[in-house]
């Protein structure tokens, strides 16, 4: 698909660093680097994240501001702004925006599509699932980032399972040959680091992989484990961590840009996520070459096992902390174990690329606005275009 001059809106309600506002910087900055023109759409009242992360792509950001969860006028203004930017087509992110998006591309007569990205937190209120069901038949494509997650939506919303898309997310990493993690931690060349990335929410399951901790302290008492992000789970972690008498091995890093460099330092990369799609995080550890733990959420099972005999990585059940417990204590103590699975794990890592990614959107992007060429990714068949939205039924 040529993307010379072709104008893509990306609408999102987040803009914080997380996964999904993670992806749409990545996405909207490689298409930019492609040569189409790119606006995102994002909050006026969030951190700024996105306008710091895109600063010097040429992606130009709109903040809006959505006073009250039902506005008319702001759909009205959606609208506008995709007129006045002469969007070719909107491409929404997550529940509000997803609802928002749809309605606003009706009016401005452009061709629409929404991923979600994470849990199923849209289908705890009926009013919801019905908002996503008309968003859905308003929109050319509905996009999951895990086959767990286009399952759940093709049930929750009455589509037809062939009807919602499944993207990965993809990532990409410029490995870092000498970390200053390690320095940072004043760790020796005897000490081991186990390394979590995800911020500080009870889903994330950080207080699972602390009390594996506990239960591994006297068998690895050179240990270390370090997590990367922010949340309202400091304080609790911190005293837990004390507690089990590991507080001067356990490192609260706050909100990190340079994982390549934290991932270098580690040992082995720990996923203990009681819910997932597709974590960027985890990727990123493919990419890097560590060895990993991961629990089996989301897409996770799939990326690591890929089908295949080779496994690029340990899975646990979410949740068992005896069981996470063990999974490190054998990476720790095998080192021909860690060195088969961090090999494995960059080799399949490069399935889920940026991009690949990149590819697979642009072959959806190119059946929505009608393009006349043909995306080499369809010609190959690696992506299953859903059917249209409008008139679903569940199968």
């Amino acid at each position: 698909m040529n993307l010379r001059g072709l104008r893509l809106a990306h609408l999102i309600e987040s803009d914080g660093p997380g996964g999904a506002e993670r992806m749409v910087a990545s996405l909207a900055a490689q298409l930019q680097a492609a040569g189409a023109e790119n606006l995102v759409i994002a909050p006026a009242n969030g951190e700024g994240w996105l306008g710091r992360e895109l600063s010097g792509t040429g992606v130009r950001v709109e903040p809006f501001r959505l006073e009250r969860p039902f506005s008319p006028a702001f759909a009205r203004w959606l609208a506008a702004v995709l007129r006045r930017h002469r969007a070719a087509l909107a491409h929404s992110h997550e529940f509000t925006m997803a609802v928002y998006g749809a309605w606003a591309a009706r009016r401005a007569g452009v061709p629409h599509l929404f991923t979600m990205h994470g849990s199923r937190y849209y289908a705890a209120r009926w009013q919801r699932r019905i908002a996503m069901r008309v968003a859905a038949a308003l929109s050319g494509s509905v996009v999951a980032v895990s086959h767990s997650l286009a399952q759940h939506l093709s049930r929750d919303l009455w589509l037809r399972r062939s009807g919602v898309v499944t993207i990965p997310n993809g990532a990409g990493l410029t490995p870092v040959e000498q970390s200053s993690l390690r320095t940072e931690l004043l760790l020796g060349p005897g000490d081991r680091l186990a390394l979590a990335v995800g911020n500080l929410y009870p889903v994330k399951g950080h207080s699972q992989l602390l009390e594996a901790f506990g239960l591994l302290a006297r068998r690895f008492p050179r240990l270390h484990v370090a997590i990367a992000g922010r949340g309202d789970l400091e304080a609790s972690l911190r005293a837990r961590a004390d507690a089990l008498h590991v507080g001067d091995r356990f490192h609260l890093l706050g909100l990190r840009a340079d994982v390549a460099n934290l991932l270098a330092g580690a040992d082995v990369f720990v996923l203990p996520s009681l819910s997932e799609g597709l974590p960027l995080a985890l990727i990123e550890a493919m990419l890097a070459a560590r060895p990993i733990v991961a629990t089996a959420v989301g897409e996770v099972e799939t990326v690591l096992n890929g089908g295949g005999a080779t496994r690029a990585g340990i899975l646990i059940p979410p949740g068992d902390s005896a069981a996470l417990a063990e999974a490190l204590g054998r990476v720790l103590s095998d080192p021909p174990v860690a060195r088969r699975l961090a090999a494995a794990a960059v080799l399949r890592a490069q399935d889920y690329t940026l991009e690949r990614m990149t590819d697979r959107y642009v072959a959806l992007y190119a059946r929505l606005t009608g393009s006349d060429d043909v995306d080499p990714l369809l010609e190959r068949g690696e992506i299953a275009l859903a059917e249209p939205a409008v008139g679903r039924k569940r199968a």
